[in-house]
C-alpha cells in the first residue's frame, strides 16, 4: 500500500475520533481497521482498501460534504465505494430516514452495486456479524437493545443483506458472511428459547 493508503488511515482516525461501537467502550476505529483488514484479506485493491477505511466516514461524519472531501482527496473510485456503502448522507443524524426504510433502500441498492462496493459492504457486514455474535455469547439478549432494529430487525437485516450480497457477488467472502449469519441466527434462536 502507498502513502495514499496511509493518508486515508490518518483521515479515518480523525473522522472517527472519539466514537465508540454501539453499547461498548470499543473505539470505532477498531471496526474501521477490521473492515479494511477483511477487505484486503479477500483481495481488495488499494482503492477498495481505502474505501473500506472510509466506508462510514460520510454516513457517520458529515454527509454529502464529507463525501465531496473524500472524492477530492482520494478520487472518484473511493468516493463511489463510500457512497455505495452509505445508507444515509445527511449532515445531522436526526435528519436520517427511519431505520427500516434506510435498510430496505440499502438492500435494493446492493442488488446492482459494483463489485468494489459489494466487496467492502460484505467485509463491513462480516465484521459486524462477528461482533454481534461475540457480544451475544458474552452478554445474551441484552445485546439487542443496542440496535435500532432490536432483535428481530437486526436479524432480518443481516440475513437479507447476506442473501443479497451472495446473489450479487458470489465469492469466498460472501460465502463466509453467509456462514457467520447462519451462526448468528442459530445462536439467537438458542438464546431466545
Amino acid at each position: 500500500m502507498s502513502t495514499r493508503f496511509e493518508s486515508a488511515l490518518v483521515y479515518a482516525c480523525q473522522v472517527h475520533r472519539g466514537q465508540t461501537r454501539k453499547g461498548t467502550g470499543i473505539p470505532y476505529i477498531a471496526h474501521i481497521l477490521g473492515v479494511a483488514a477483511i477487505a484486503m484479506e479477500y483481495g481488495a485493491d488499494e482503492d477498495e482498501a481505502i474505501g473500506a477505511l472510509l466506508h462510514d466516514a460520510a454516513e457517520d461524519g458529515g454527509g454529502e460534504a464529507r463525501l465531496a472531501e473524500i472524492r477530492a482527496r482520494f478520487g472518484d473510485a473511493v468516493g463511489d465505494i463510500v457512497l455505495g456503502c452509505s445508507d444515509s448522507l445527511v449532515e445531522h443524524p436526526e435528519d436520517k430516514l427511519p431505520w427500516r426504510e434506510r435498510k430496505e433502500n440499502y438492500l435494493a441498492h446492493i442488488e446492482n452495486a459494483s463489485d468494489s462496493v459489494s466487496l467492502v459492504s460484505a467485509a463491513d457486514k462480516l465484521h459486524n456479524v462477528r461482533a454481534i455474535t461475540r457480544d451475544l455469547r458474552e452478554h445474551g439478549d441484552d445485546v439487542w437493545e443496542r440496535f435500532q432494529g432490536k432483535r428481530e430487525g437486526t436479524l432480518w437485516y443481516y440475513e437479507a443483506v447476506a442473501d443479497a450480497l451472495l446473489r450479487r457477488y458470489r465469492s469466498p467472502l460472501t460465502r463466509d458472511l453467509q456462514r457467520e449469519v447462519d451462526e448468528l441466527l442459530r445462536l439467537a434462536a438458542g438464546n431466545n428459547e
